[in-house]
């Protein structure tokens, strides 16, 4: 992201949980986190946003799943999909 600030911590937590909550059951996958943040400099946070995807799973917000298990992102290598634990019901 060549002169332009990178997002905050924060800020990548709140794109997760944000995406995540339009989602409601659905899963998304990080790089769709990192290209609504990002732009077209995204790939530059994809570590960035796992980072920030392992941060709310340790807090118990989201669930992180590979090849359609539940998984440690820590410990994950590869492809993974993200998933609210939680999902509030739209009235």
């Amino acid at each position: 992201m060549a002169g332009a600030t990178p997002p905050t911590a924060r800020a990548l937590e709140a794109a997760i949980l944000s995406l995540l909550e339009t989602r409601g059951t659905a899963s998304a996958c990080p790089s769709e986190v990192a290209r609504r943040v990002g732009g077209t400099q995204w790939r530059a946070l994809m570590e960035p946003v796992r980072a920030a995807a392992a941060r709310l799973q340790d807090r118990a917000q989201i669930d992180v799943y590979q090849r359609g298990r539940r998984i440690q992102l820590r410990a994950a290598r590869g492809p993974i999909r993200l998933r609210a634990r939680v999902v509030k019901s739209k009235r």
